[in-house]
């Protein structure tokens, strides 16, 4: 077999807030992950609060003085104890529909810290903005920009937007997750700007005080934002000449994280690859984390099935499923893999590679391929790695799988922030036929 298409395995070096202890065993921020499994079941998320506070404060600092506002972007994991405690630290919000806004004020996260971005708002999700007072809208369509100004002329009021500009730049980070190419779906095209600026800035309903982009996520050359701040600081300078006043600027999320593989971008390089390109100091800095926040705050607990082999190639059944984790099936997306104890040296000499899978009737369903892995025994548990975002908040019941328990960690404590579904849950919302009428 390829070497190169195999995975090392090191089960005696942890990853972020993952240690092994004394007794072997493996602990996150201090909770040893067995009694986590044995205590709440397996799949179980686990998050930190103190690792979410330490990115946070990181990217705080490296904004210094700079006029800015931080909105945690709900699609990355939208749980309400997730979106108040980004509350209690200080954020707004950058959310993408109805239901995202629907979240953050059952959070009780102050209407006038949310920013709502998406190519597709419904009319009606317009009009709950709208009557919420949220602080902006980030425009994608000459359509949507009409639309909102006319629904908030309805309404009496005036809608402060942002227009999000496409500027043509190519990051280098999955297809599916680069918004930011001439030929994405997202955002206004950096030639199209001016003119649209011209024909809507007098119209009744809208008050256009800002500009916006967001080029994709899990972006590692910090290059690409600097490149994409300078499209924007060329327009908005042209824009000012016509009147524009730049009252926000908001550079979307994207930042990438170290997935186990050691490629990490500094914050400090990030932020100043975009503050060296915008003139205007008392322009308001809008950055909206998403996966930087919480995707190496988070972990995903599973339980080994069973393993098997089919034509020579060994596979580890664990009761995860793509349902519960899609990035790897959708994205092949890569996880660090821990088990829950140290293993003997003779384990760590056997280790061979395995595919590490779910039960799921896909074949997509899996977690790691082509994997060095020791030998697992039913009943032990694997820690699937930096799952803080885009990992509930992604699952689904496919094959009526019952989703499992999310966890939150605080210094000595652990708080279940969403309970265990069971098999009632995924019917509660149907509703039997009946040919009586």
């Amino acid at each position: 077999m390829n070497k190169n298409n195999v995975k090392e395995y090191n089960d005696n070096r942890g990853h972020i807030g993952l240690e092994y202890g004394r007794d072997a065993q493996l602990y996150f921020m201090g909770h040893k992950i067995a009694s986590l499994a044995q205590s709440f079941g397996t799949p179980l998320y686990v998050y930190s609060a103190d690792l979410i506070r330490s990115s946070l404060a990181s990217l705080k600092t490296a904004l210094g003085d700079r006029p800015h506002l931080i909105c945690y972007s709900v699609k990355a994991n939208s749980n309400l104890s997730i979106i108040k405690l980004m509350r209690e630290l200080g954020c707004g919000a950058d959310i993408v529909s109805g239901g995202e806004l629907y979240r953050c004020l059952q959070s009780r996260l102050s209407a006038d810290g949310i920013v709502f971005s998406g190519v597709g708002k419904s009319g009606l999700e317009i009009k709950e903005a709208l009557e919420a007072g949220i602080l902006l809208f980030s425009v994608e369509s000459e359509a949507e920009l009409m639309l909102i100004s006319q629904i908030a002329d309805g309404l009496g009021t005036r809608a402060k937007v942002s227009l999000r500009v496409n500027p043509s730049v190519e990051a280098d980070t999955h297809p599916y997750i680069s918004t930011g190419r001439e030929h994405d779906k997202f955002g206004i095209s950096h030639t199209k700007i001016i003119d649209l600026f011209k024909k809507a800035s007098h119209w009744k309903g809208i008050q256009i005080c800002g500009l916006a982009c967001h080029i994709g996520s899990q972006i590692l050359d910090v290059s690409a934002f600097g490149n994409a701040s300078k499209v924007l600081a060329s327009i908005g300078m042209q824009l000012e000449r016509l009147g524009f006043l730049w009252e926000y600027l908001s550079l979307g999320g994207g930042l990438g994280i170290d997935y186990g593989d050691g490629k990490e971008p500094s914050v400090n390089d990030y932020v100043r690859s975009i503050l060296n390109e915008v003139p205007l100091k008392s322009t308001k800095i809008i950055l909206e984390p998403g996966r930087f926040l919480l995707g190496n705050a988070g972990i995903l607990i599973s339980q080994v099935i069973l393993q098997k082999s089919n034509g020579g190639k060994k596979f580890y059944v664990v009761d995860a499923g793509m349902n519960d984790l899609l990035r790897p099936a959708l994205y092949k997306s890569k996880h660090k893999i821990l088990s829950h104890c140290i293993l003997s040296e003779s384990q760590r000499q056997n280790t061979s590679p395995a595919d590490l899978v779910g039960p799921v009737c896909e074949s997509g369903d899996f977690f790691a391929q082509n994997y060095h892995l020791p030998r697992l025994n039913a009943g032990d548990y694997v820690v699937i790695c930096s799952t803080g975002a885009y990992g509930f908040s992604m699952s689904s019941n496919y094959n009526s799988r019952c989703r499992g328990a999310e966890l939150l960690i605080d210094g000595n404590f652990s708080y279940l922030i969403r309970r265990r579904e069971k098999y009632e849950d995924l019917v509660r919302l149907e509703l039997e036929y009946s040919e009586e009428r």
